[in-house]
């Protein structure tokens, strides 16, 4: 690919032009393409948002495990054998001082998950009140995902104070069965539309690595373009044993990046996020996710962790960007003296008390 061809990806996106199927296939899969061209590409429109801030996220699995539903990519489907430590909602007091200590942790946004296809109307009573509690403490935004809710449901939440709910449309349509059963994408997308007429910011993202083609992976970012999703977290299957999709499928270090650029270059605006599987799949490379992605996770993921916070927050500094936080970097790294990495290269299962590590 020529000089002008990274500058028209560029130009198109910062003018909010839709980049066509062609080019986004090019992008992904064609001969030819230089990948500090197209992460330098990535970067001058991710700059003219974000700068060069990183935004911190972390996650609270507020119920794990006991789910019905049958998602054939997580460790808390009803069809999963994965060693997870499976427990009812955790109690106001524990979730509240884990804001606390995402908040002490740096994090911009504390990200609620809970297990199970959607809401009951005392569940969302519950949150309402613990929503307003957070707020009331800190100065963090808050996110929620829950699975299904209605529109009254959605009312609910902004009202007690949620910047953003969460429901991850995970696939293509064209492919959505092949991972559940147990709800239908037409599902997903409902909830989204009731959290956008619910005046709510919006988060939905993709798992890559289930048997998708490239064709799939840009009609699902060109789904969520037309959507004006306002963050959109960019996941990679992770070999957890006992789900049922088992090994990750396509996922070089070098078509993971592409992925993320191509997310980037449809949603200028939007929060990217390097989320699940970015240290296992990116490996030397993962630096890099920093020039198409301005957002990721610490403290692990839903069920599995990740790269220590010392790791992440080195890498951070490393590169030259800044934390989107009340902390700085430097702050936050000198918390982190003395605590020792693990550089196994494994994925551990995140339960309370231990850490299982899986097969890889």
């Amino acid at each position: 690919m020529t000089q002008t061809w990274y500058r028209e990806l560029v130009r198109q996106s910062l003018t909010d032009r839709i980049l066509d199927e062609k080019t986004c296939m090019d992008l992904l899969v064609a001969e030819g393409i230089d990948l500090l061209l197209l992460m330098q590409a990535a970067f001058t429109v991710r700059e003219k948002t974000f700068g060069r801030t990183v935004s911190i996220h972390i996650l609270n699995n507020v119920k794990n495990g006991r789910c019905p539903e049958d998602c054939n990519y997580c460790a808390q489907s009803s069809k999963s054998d994965a060693p997870i430590e499976t427990y009812a909602t955790k109690d106001d007091d524990e979730i509240l001082e884990e804001a606390s200590q995402a908040y002490l942790s740096g994090a911009h946004r504390y990200c609620m998950v809970y297990a199970g296809q959607g809401a009951s109307d005392k569940r969302i009573s519950r949150l309402v009140h613990i929503i307003r509690a957070i707020k009331e403490k800190f100065p963090l935004e808050v996110c929620v995902s829950t699975g299904i809710v209605t529109e009254q449901q959605a009312v609910a939440l902004k009202e007690a104070g949620l910047d953003r709910l969460n429901h991850n449309l995970n696939t293509a349509p064209s492919r959505y069965a092949t991972i559940c059963t147990t709800h239908g994408f037409s599902d997903r997308v409902a909830t989204l539309e009731a959290a956008r007429r619910a005046g709510l910011s919006v988060c939905s993202g993709i798992i890559a690595g289930m048997g998708e083609t490239p064709e799939e992976i840009v009609a699902l970012g060109r789904l969520l373009r037309s959507f004006e999703v306002h963050s959109i977290p960019v996941n990679f299957l992770l070999p957890v044993p006992g789900i049922q999709t088992g090994t990750p499928q396509g996922l070089s270090p070098a078509y993971c990046l592409k992925i993320l650029a191509l997310f980037r270059f449809l949603n200028p605006t939007a929060d990217i996020r390097a989320a699940a599987g970015r240290e296992y799949h990116l490996r030397s490379l993962e630096h890099l996710c920093l020039y198409p992605a301005n957002s990721i996770f610490m403290d692990g993921y839903l069920n599995t962790h990740g790269a220590s916070r010392k790791k992440t927050l080195q890498m951070i500094k490393d590169s030259g960007f800044t934390l989107q936080s009340n902390l700085s970097v430097d702050e936050l790294l000198q918390q982190e003296q003395g605590i020792l990495d693990d550089e196994s290269g494994r994925v551990y299962i995140k339960n309370k008390k231990t850490l299982r590590p899986a097969l890889l």
